[in-house]
């Protein structure tokens, strides 16, 4: 049986497996479904149609899969999927989809939400994400594996950030953001790219002086984006860092793209 404090305020109807573990004063809603080895430390409220997979660890005060945000939602069944061996820490908040987005929020594996990050309706977050204590999604924002965002940094509805992105802290983001890029800023603009985490992943050296050439000519004086764009498709097209960079800012968008200040784009 999982190990349940007789404080917590569990549904009969929600599917617990049996090395959860709920601690005191939690409350578990009807539709949700805990795997192996989750905890809830105590004061989690956990609601809606919400999944959390195995080794999940969830601290004091969030509260997750409660109603969205969003004065368009009318109650649809919509859900909140949270992969495994993830950290939410205290006061976070994440919520389920909508009808306009999908009716699904999804987080990946091995995140880490500190101390009152919020995770907005249809919002889709891959593998190894850190969100660092007050940086907030708002609804419909994809974020890919490995990029991490700064304290007290916001970002607008529908933004795509790229893969091992980073933004920093305080920074206000309303257009996207390349896979390896760096932004910073009110509202952030380009600041090169991702270095310390490009090393820390394992990237190679020549690896990373591929994207440093390919940064500066993406951006440079000269041309369109768009000419650009095809001039680095066909310099750097063995090259797959570079061309996930480059289908980033081919793919249809809502947003603008994030490009770089003044300063950075002497």
């Amino acid at each position: 049986m999982p190990n349940i404090h007789p404080t917590a305020i569990v549904d009969s109807k929600a599917e617990i497996a049996e090395s959860a573990s709920i601690g005191p004063f939690c409350v578990v809603g009807p539709h949700v479904r805990l795997g192996e080895k989750v905890e809830l430390l105590s004061h989690v409220v956990v609601e809606g149609r919400t999944t959390i997979g195995e080794s999940t660890r969830i601290f004091p005060f969030a509260s997750i899969g409660h109603q969205p945000q969003d004065l368009k939602y009318h109650g649809e069944p919509s859900t909140l999927e949270i992969g495994c061996n993830n950290q939410i820490r205290e006061y976070v908040t994440m919520q389920p989809g909508t009808e306009g987005g999908g009716m699904i929020t999804r987080v990946g594996d091995n995140c880490l939400f500190m101390a009152s990050a919020h995770v907005a309706h249809d919002c889709i977050l891959g593998n190894n994400v850190i969100m660092a204590n007050n940086a907030t999604l708002a609804g419909h924002v994809i974020v890919g594996e490995y990029a991490f965002l700064g304290g007290l940094s916001a970002v607008h509805q529908f933004v795509r950030i790229g893969k091992h992105a980073m933004v920093g802290g305080m920074s206000g983001v309303e257009a996207d953001i390349i896979p390896f890029g760096m932004v910073i800023g009110n509202r952030a603009h380009l600041n090169g790219l991702n270095i310390v985490g490009l090393k820390r992943r394992g990237f190679s050296r020549d690896e990373i002086h591929s994207l440093r050439n390919a940064y500066r000519l993406l951006f440079g004086p000269e041309g369109t984006l768009q000419e650009r764009v095809a001039d680095v498709a066909e310099q750097f097209q063995s090259n797959a860092a570079v061309m996930e960079v480059v289908e980033f800012i081919r793919d249809d968008s809502s947003r603008s793209l994030c490009t770089p200040g003044f300063e950075d784009g002497k």
